[in-house]
């Protein structure tokens, strides 16, 4: 493990087992290809299986004094860059949030604060999402002549629906934290950040009490059946849960189940599908 190529990103450890981001670069947390290097630094470290949980949050407020998460792409990089340059970057962002979207770990985001554009469609890559009364999110791009593209428009929709994203999306419309959780963007909000981080190394600590194994394999079952037929879905978890058997996890969670100790997991094998 090596988080010296990650400290653009401002990494802590808890308990051995969680990494804790608190974003604080730039003007407004925006992001480039500067944090996008970290960001799949980061991705290969998680795909090792040293930590369990991700939480990802931030400590940046701007001059006027307002909490900001993520406030956009760093659009001033690609003054002199020419149409090929754009896609190109754009589809290695894209690329990037969906690897960060499948490892093997349970990804928290906490948003206090600003998350427009690329701040809301990050959050496609948690697993859960706890946010605070101060929270913005919104999507302007189409307001640039560009639409959201780093998984707003192509898979958005699957969390909030269909309505949801289309009107977020072709009006550019903010909404706060109680809509967010209103229309599943968000999960949980809490009344300020500390209780929010709270509430998420809670759930930290349950996943650490897991077995690293079947945490992964459930998490990818369970992604990689998004959109699939009945048979395939099913087929996926089959294999997933015989994975868990092969690894013999399932004869350690056997053995210990009623032990009062912690149960001794295997070490971590990855679902491959």
């Amino acid at each position: 493990m090596n988080l010296h190529d990650i400290q653009i990103l401002n990494p802590s450890i808890h308990q051995e087992h969680t990494l804790i981001l608190k974003l604080n670069h730039g003007r407004v947390n925006e992001m480039g290809s500067e944090q996008l290097r970290a960001w799949e630094n980061l991705t290969d470290i998680l795909n090792k299986g040293t930590f369990r949980c991700l939480i990802t949050t931030s400590e940046k407020i701007s001059k006027s004094g307002k909490p900001i998460f993520i406030a956009g792409a760093n659009v001033t990089e690609r003054k002199e860059w020419n149409n090929n340059d754009i896609r190109s970057h754009v589809r290695w962002q894209r690329n990037i949030l969906q690897n960060l979207r499948r490892t093997p770990i349970f990804h928290i985001c906490i948003v206090q604060g600003i998350a427009l554009g690329w701040g809301t469609e990050f959050l496609l890559t948690a697993d859960y999402r706890i946010t605070t009364p101060k929270a913005r999110f919104g999507l302007p791009e189409t307001g640039l002549g560009i639409l959201p593209g780093a998984g707003g428009t192509s898979d958005l929709w699957q969390d909030i629906g269909i309505a949801h994203a289309l009107r977020l999306g072709m009006t550019g419309e903010h909404i706060d934290s109680q809509e967010a959780c209103h229309i599943g963007l968000c999960q949980e909000e809490h009344s300020d950040e500390a209780q929010a981080l709270e509430r998420a190394l809670q759930l930290a600590e349950r996943v650490a009490k897991n077995s690293p194994t079947a945490v992964a394999a459930f998490k990818s079952a369970l992604l990689a059946s998004v959109g699939r037929g009945s048979n395939l879905r099913k087929g996926l978890e089959a294999q997933a849960y015989e994975h868990c058997i092969n690894t013999k996890e399932a004869e350690i969670g056997r053995k210990y189940f009623k032990s009062q100790e912690p149960t001794p997991w295997g070490a971590f094998h990855p679902f491959k599908i």
